[in-house]
């Protein structure tokens, strides 16, 4: 029971560290946040920050890690060759991932993220779509898999951006079917 309880108090920690940590990134660069600004915010000491993180760098990239490793949950669940509504399901339920991490996402992709947040996800994503790439299309088309992937996940970020920043007023289903219209009618999709 003790241990259940330690378990709670840490989760709880780390939320409190997350929620200030996300809340300084809407006003500065996770660079310029230091560990006594952060523990000052949430109201708790810096020992107790140091107990789970070395540094705001470490809080940051031990906060990816966790989302990248949750976020490739997602991704694997479905396989392209037995969804009939791939990829409109995996779309909505990556907005769904996105809706639920709202604020963290917002601060990460936001002008005061890390920069390399975009290409880890970029780089998880491209696995993805390269082994799918390769299951639904003939190998000779592989030469032609990187414009359009690159094409394509840096229009979806910018969708994933402009989503989180006018408040999610659409709903992940909503926005996995425009997503995939996007995708796939281009520029017919406007007219």
């Amino acid at each position: 029971m003790k241990e259940k309880t330690a378990d709670r108090r840490i989760r709880k920690t780390k939320y409190a560290l997350k929620k200030g940590l996300t809340e300084l990134m809407s006003i500065k660069s996770f660079k310029e946040i230091s560990v006594k600004e952060l523990t000052e915010k949430v109201d708790l000491n810096r020992g107790t920050f140091y107990l789970h993180y070395k540094d705001i760098f470490d809080m940051v990239n031990q906060i990816e890690a966790e989302m990248f490793e949750e976020f490739q949950i997602v991704l694997n669940v479905y396989n392209p060759l037995n969804v009939t509504d791939y990829p409109l399901t995996l779309l909505e339920d990556i907005f769904k991932f996105l809706k639920e991490n709202e604020a963290i996402c917002a601060a990460l992709l936001s002008a005061n993220g890390d920069i390399a947040f975009i290409e880890k996800l970029k780089n998880i994503v491209r696995a993805k779509c390269f082994h799918d790439w390769n299951l639904l299309f003939s190998k000779n088309k592989a030469d032609n898999f990187e414009y359009y992937f690159n094409y394509m996940l840096s229009g979806c970020i910018g969708l994933f951006s402009e989503w989180l920043q006018s408040g999610l007023k659409e709903s992940p289903k909503e926005m996995a079917f425009i997503t995939r219209s996007i995708i796939i009618q281009g520029i017919n999709f406007i007219k």
